[in-house]
């Protein structure tokens, strides 16, 4: 089916390692919420999707898709889906988003004052107007450098601390370590893809990161992404040790040195798109290997 094709089901598991990781913390003080859990998970698979069409069909209209990029199919350049199509899908997942994300909120916060309220709903907003603005609209913070930012911010700090505390309406600082982890995994994953096309996004105008630091220093920021995600899960870990079973977040770790050789060494951009996959595998990893060192 062409809409399974747009909506690019692969990406979704590395999407669902926030809030997979904030329920596992909220699990772990015995305040867990179900309908936090489900009502996250749907919100969150509804932005990504809502993403990956919104990414679909921006890159299409600014040229970027074309004949020459690496990466999968996108329905919207090769006229499988038309453009008026796509701005309808598009536009039943920004509504899809709202009502769960309105649902999620509602019962993450029943009790709570106004504040809190307009907070998350700001928030919530804020995570569809991201979604939609990557390759969107006359200035698409995508082709300005601003992608890596925003993932660490939305599929990190905001997606794993935003969950925990709608399970347990308390925060603390510590949170924002293995909330930092997730994000950062997720922004190599995004430095994969933006080494794999860099060529073609620098033609097009599309200025990632790696078009502006060129490919070399990019390797050298994966490193570093992948090394400090890894030191910041193992500060949370040593800062709340209670049991060996912790250290399981440690398995993962063969994938990310794996991933981190294929990088350094890579002179082929497609080859990367193995990497990507590999890389999302591994942050899902490290999410459910960190929550169940936590409950276990």
């Amino acid at each position: 089916m062409i809409w399974i094709k747009a909506f690019r089901l692969r990406t979704l598991p590395l999407s669902l390692s926030a809030t997979i990781l904030g329920s596992f913390l909220g699990y772990a003080e015995n305040r867990f919420k179900w309908g936090v859990f489900v009502f996250g998970t749907l919100t969150t698979l509804f932005l990504q999707i809502l993403s990956n069409l919104a990414n679909d069909y921006g890159d299409a209209r600014k040229g970027t898709d074309n004949e020459k990029r690496l990466g999968p199919l996108r329905v919207t350049q090769t006229g499988l889906v038309t453009a008026s199509r796509m701005r309808a899908m598009i536009l039943i997942f920004v509504v899809l988003s709202l009502v769960s994300g309105s649902l999620l909120i509602w019962l993450g916060l029943r009790g709570g004052d106004l504040l809190l309220y307009s907070i998350f709903f700001l928030l919530g907003f804020s995570a569809i107007f991201a979604a939609i603005k990557y390759t969107i609209g006359r200035k698409p913070y995508g082709y300005v450098g601003f992608g890596d930012i925003m993932v660490f911010i939305y599929f990190g700090i905001l997606g794993v601390a935003g969950t925990y505390f709608l399970h347990t309406q308390s925060f603390h600082l510590s949170i924002l370590l293995p909330a930092s982890s997730i994000g950062l995994l997720s922004v190599g994953v995004l430095n994969l893809n933006n080494m794999r096309d860099h060529e073609n996004d620098a033609v097009n105008g599309k200025n990632t990161l790696v078009v502006r630091m060129g490919v070399p220093w990019a390797k050298v920021y994966h490193v570093i992404l992948l090394f400090t995600a890894f030191l910041l899960g193992l500060a949370f870990t040593i800062i709340h040790f209670e049991s060996y079973y912790q250290l399981i977040f440690l398995l993962p770790l063969p994938l990310l040195a794996s991933d981190i050789k294929k990088v350094i060494t890579n002179t082929v951009p497609v080859e990367l798109n193995a990497e990507l996959k590999k890389l999302a595998v591994a942050t899902l990893l490290f999410s459910l290997s960190f929550g169940l060192g936590l409950v276990l």
